[in-house]
């Protein structure tokens, strides 16, 4: 059964915004799936309609079979999903064990377990348990939130913009951990402004503009992609510089 099935979606941030104008797209169990596309495409704001925060107008939003378009963020979390924010995904002046504490809220019988064995795949937040999260590396605290949004064992873990303002060897290490829990069985959807590198880790993707997905297809076949590369990748022929990473939309 597919993990994730979104059918002409469509809504914004007010009654008279529809940012999102029709998008479709699907993620299978077990797949990486990268967004891409310029900037205001609205694909942040795609990834809130899915998860709740934001009450779609219309269209269709499938997890595992059913219908969640309208539920509350909770309660589609409850369901196997989880969504990491850009900004704000962790409580600064608390340390990393109580935001382990307060990702698991949802589920407080496995909380001690769950805390645990995040502790073993991730050791850094061992070693940090007692610092508050505001003292960690932006790569540490992007590490902290997937940690939080897995402390409720989800299914499908939405990234948005996971390596935004990191150094381009943060944002390399991000990458690798992303990929490990995906090897762990955690499907993954994320918007990225690295576009080259999402695409390099992911198996397939879309292409967002105006609203609604333009193109999609296999991850390699359009990251080759001559249009693609030039609307997006900074061009077929441009090289890609290390330090020229974080530029990339």
């Amino acid at each position: 059964m597919t993990l994730l099935t979104v059918s002409d979606l469509r809504g914004g941030y007010g009654a008279a915004d529809e940012i999102v104008r029709g998008a479709s797209l699907t993620v299978e169990p077990g797949e990486i799936v990268a967004l891409i596309g310029p900037n205001g495409a609205g694909k942040s704001t795609l990834l809130k309609l899915i998860a709740g925060l934001l009450r779609p107008r219309g269209g269709h939003v499938r997890l595992r079979g059913r219908d969640v378009a309208g539920l509350d963020a909770p309660d589609i979390s409850r369901l196997g999903l989880a969504f990491v924010p850009q900004e704000r995904n962790v409580f600064g002046a608390m340390s990393v064990a109580e935001n382990l504490e307060m990702g698991g809220f949802l589920d407080r019988a496995h909380l001690r377990r769950r805390i645990d064995e995040l502790y073993q795949r991730f050791p850094m937040l061992a070693d940090k348990r007692r610092a508050a999260a505001r003292t960690l590396s932006g790569g540490q605290r992007q590490i902290l939130a997937m940690a939080m949004a897995l402390m409720n064992a989800p299914a499908l873990l939405l990234l948005d913009e996971p390596t935004a303002g990191l150094s381009p060897r943060a944002a390399d290490e991000l990458f690798a951990t992303i990929v490990a829990l995906n090897h762990g069985g955690v499907a993954i959807l994320m918007v990225e402004q690295n576009a080259l590198e999402a695409l390099e880790v992911s198996a397939r993707a879309y292409v967002l503009v105006q609203g609604r997905a333009e193109r999609e297809g296999n991850a390699a076949e359009l990251a080759s992609d001559p249009t693609v590369r030039d609307l997006f990748l900074g061009g077929a022929a441009a090289p890609m510089l290390p330090q020229d990473r974080g530029d990339l939309r």
